[in-house]
């Protein structure tokens, strides 16, 4: 008969030899209805600003304050310490550590470890997004997205424990960056996750996309400037795409294009007409508008798939929301579907985005692979650097960026007043 440590570890072991969407499924198959309630799991937070309405108030509030950010249920995670860098006049940091009794640090490393000479936490959660930081001369905000991740595994290097990570949106946002996270990630062993929370946001309407389907064509629609809004609408792209029959092996070029260029490649055929206006049709209309150096009024992101796919992805100030449409063989009209932006209560497609980097602190596997946003991350990098060239096409040798996607749901998983560690439908 094995003893009860010999069980632990066999389950790790059997964990480990399968898909990172399986193994986050079963493990939470396994503790539901056990006794006692399965732990918490304590993380560490590393974030640039934490004020109203940004990403550290819809992430790290709903670890603190539960799903809805109401006092209500929560996820199975505790805030162990926080690293913030930037303190405006309506900063959350401060007065949230101190209701809650969690300890602020001046330091990623003295976050990481607590104050203390051990990695003690079982994650740490990377927020790298909105405060005070500059742009490069591509329109790329530089948020500290490498430095962030650099000084978390530099700690984990030096106390000699790793633990999951996630990173918040698209990764880098310059390709080096991105690049030498994932090449960190792989060589230390991290689990890491990273991206949007549009792919496990709301859909309206909802669709059925297969998984191993045959997709003949698929259009995106974004909004917004390229950087920051192209990450999530190429990530809500991905999210689609990947589910086609042998995917994914990685793009071979990509090319930009801007306003009458864009028309052009409907007019022409290169895009199919009536997959764009599926994809227009689920959209709202809007007038915004953003400085010509993040983006133009119509821009135009075209890549080609290594299996010979042809990526589009539009970029349009005339809508205020993000959108994909997919054409199946054997279907005579496209499917498509809104990936919804609620702001009630407090966003919740965050607290989607949150189940899964709850799931893969508590079963050590990334709920779905880091790789789709890696791809993503270089799509869009070299879609700006095409813009800065004048739109020429730039071959992508580097973006032969091979994964096998997941079946990772998207809201409602299970919705927000069930438990958090239900197992997936």
């Amino acid at each position: 008969m094995s003893t009860p440590a010999a069980k632990q570890i066999n389950r790790r072991e059997c964990l480990a030899t399968v898909p990172a969407g399986l193994a986050a499924a079963t493990f939470h198959r396994d503790v539901i209805g056990q006794a006692p309630p399965f732990a918490p799991k304590s993380v560490a937070v590393v974030a640039t600003i934490y004020q109203p309405g940004s990403h550290a108030d819809v992430l790290v509030g709903k670890i603190l304050e539960g799903w809805k950010q109401d006092g209500g249920k929560g996820p199975a995670l505790k805030l162990a310490s926080m690293y913030v860098e930037q303190f405006p006049d309506d900063d959350l940091a401060r007065p949230m550590a101190e209701k809650y009794g969690v300890p602020l640090f001046d330091s990623i490393e003295k976050a990481v470890t607590v104050g203390g000479s051990i990695v003690p936490v079982d994650g740490v959660i990377s927020i790298a997004e909105h405060g005070n930081y500059p742009f490069n001369d591509r329109g790329q905000h530089l948020y500290p997205r490498k430095r962030f991740f650099q000084q978390i595994t530099d700690t984990f290097r030096k106390y000699g424990r790793v633990v999951p990570v996630f990173t918040d949106k698209h990764l880098g946002p310059p390709w080096p960056d991105a690049r030498w996270m994932y090449r960190r990630a792989k060589s230390m062993r991290i689990p890491l996750m990273a991206g949007s929370s549009l792919p496990v946001s709301y859909r309206n309407p909802s669709i059925d996309v297969p998984m191993g389907c045959d997709m003949e064509a698929a259009v995106g629609i974004g909004y917004g400037g390229l950087d920051i809004y192209g990450s999530h609408a190429l990530d809500s792209y991905q999210c689609l795409v990947e589910r086609r029959r042998n995917a994914e092996s990685g793009v071979r070029w990509v090319q930009y294009f801007e306003d009458d260029a864009v028309w052009q490649a409907l007019r022409d055929g290169t895009v199919p007409q009536a997959i764009f206006d599926a994809a227009r049709s689920v959209v709202p209309d809007a007038n915004g508008g953003v400085p010509y150096k993040q983006a133009p009024r119509a821009a135009l992101f075209l890549f080609r798939y290594h299996d010979g796919f042809l990526g589009a992805q539009f970029m349009l100030q005339s809508v205020n929301r993000t959108s994909v449409a997919v054409k199946l063989r054997g279907q005579a009209e496209p499917l498509a579907t809104q990936f919804e932006e609620r702001t009630e209560p407090h966003h919740p497609h965050f607290a989607y985005l949150l189940k899964g980097i709850e799931r893969m602190i508590h079963s050590g596997q990334p709920s779905y692979p880091v790789e789709r946003t890696l791809l993503t991350s270089g799509i869009l990098d070299r879609a700006i650097k095409s813009r800065l060239k004048g739109g020429r096409r730039l071959a992508t040798p580097e973006l032969a960026i091979r994964y096998q996607p997941v079946d990772y749901p998207h809201a409602p998983q299970p919705p927000l007043d069930e438990s958090p560690l239900a197992p997936l439908p």
